[in-house]
C-alpha cells in the first residue's frame, strides 16, 4: 500500500459517507432515533459508532489512547454529528496528506479500548477505518429499508471510481 493508495482510500471514505448522510437528511427525528435492534440499536447509533470509531483511531495516530468512545447522545441530531465528523475529515486529510512513503508503514504503538495493546502500521490502521465504516453504511442502508426510507446513492467503491472518471472527462 502507498501514499496514492491510502489518498485515494480516505477520500472514497467521506464520498462514500456524505452520500449516506445525504439520505439520511430526510429522516425525522423518530425514524433516526428508532430502535431497529441491529447492533446498533438506531441509524442514529450506528451512524455515530462510524464517527467515533474513525476518531479513536486517529487519536491513536496522535498518540492517544481512548479509553471510551464519544456517546450517541454526545450529537443532538444528524447536523451535530455532520459538523464534528466534517471536523474529524479535516483532521484526517492532513494527517494522511501530511505522510511520506515511510509514513504509510510507519507502526504506530496504541492501546485497545479495552487496555489491551497493540500496534499496527498506517496503512492497516486506515484501511480498517474504511473498511469498518462501509460495513456499518451497509448495515444503516438495511434500516433505511426497514423504516421505507429510500437508501443512499450508491457507495460502492466502483460507483466511487465511476463517479470520479465522469468528473474528470467533464
Amino acid at each position: 500500500m502507498n501514499l496514492q493508495d491510502l489518498q485515494t482510500m480516505i477520500d472514497y471514505h467521506y464520498w462514500a459517507r456524505d452520500r449516506l448522510l445525504d439520505a439520511l437528511e430526510s429522516l425525522t427525528p423518530a425514524q433516526y432515533n428508532r430502535d431497529l435492534g441491529s447492533s446498533f440499536k438506531s441509524i442514529r447509533e450506528t451512524v455515530t459508532h462510524t464517527y467515533a470509531a474513525e476518531w479513536a483511531w486517529y487519536m491513536r495516530w496522535r498518540g492517544e489512547s481512548p479509553t471510551a468512545l464519544p456517546p450517541a447522545d454526545r450529537f443532538s441530531d444528524l447536523a451535530a454529528l455532520r459538523t464534528a465528523w466534517n471536523e474529524q475529515q479535516a483532521d484526517m486529510l492532513a494527517f494522511v496528506n501530511g505522510l511520506d512513503e515511510a509514513g504509510v508503514a510507519r507502526v504506530i504503538e496504541y492501546k485497545l479500548l479495552s487496555g489491551q495493546p497493540g500496534s499496527s502500521p498506517i496503512w492497516q490502521m486506515l484501511q480498517h477505518v474504511v473498511n469498518h465504516a462501509s460495513y456499518h453504511r451497509g448495515q444503516v442502508t438495511t434500516m433505511l429499508r426497514q423504516i421505507g426510507a429510500s437508501p443512499a446513492k450508491p457507495m460502492d467503491m466502483i460507483a466511487y471510481y465511476r463517479v470520479k472518471q465522469s468528473a474528470a472527462r467533464a
